[in-house]
């Protein structure tokens, strides 16, 4: 009974330095497997999260600026139609007068 309670003992120490190599090699694998990738997403041309959000701010500016400068164009452009004498409109090239000679 004696020797197979040493044997015992023994299986458990071999299974629990087993058991610790394999945790320190899980972790050096993660370590190289993370320098590998940061190596890698270090020469991609990326931009950080608060660049592409400060871009993404400008572009919405942006956007927003150019449709109110729509508007405003459309109501200037009512504006002068409505000023402008009751005419037929030039033809679109300008070439022709309203009354159809140069």
């Amino acid at each position: 009974m004696q020797t197979d309670n040493r044997l015992f003992d023994d299986l458990s120490r071999v299974a629990t330095g087993a058991v610790g190599a394999l945790a320190g090699m899980k972790r050096e694998i993660e370590a190289l497997v993370r320098q590998r990738v940061e190596r890698v997403v270090g020469g991609l041309d990326l931009v950080s999260r608060d660049e592409f959000e400060a871009t993404r701010a400008m572009a919405e500016r942006a956007r927003t600026e150019n449709e109110e400068l729509k508007a405003r164009v459309a109501a200037l452009e009512a504006a002068l139609r409505g000023q402008s004498s009751p005419q037929a409109p030039a033809s679109e090239n300008g070439s022709e007068s309203p009354t159809g000679t140069i």
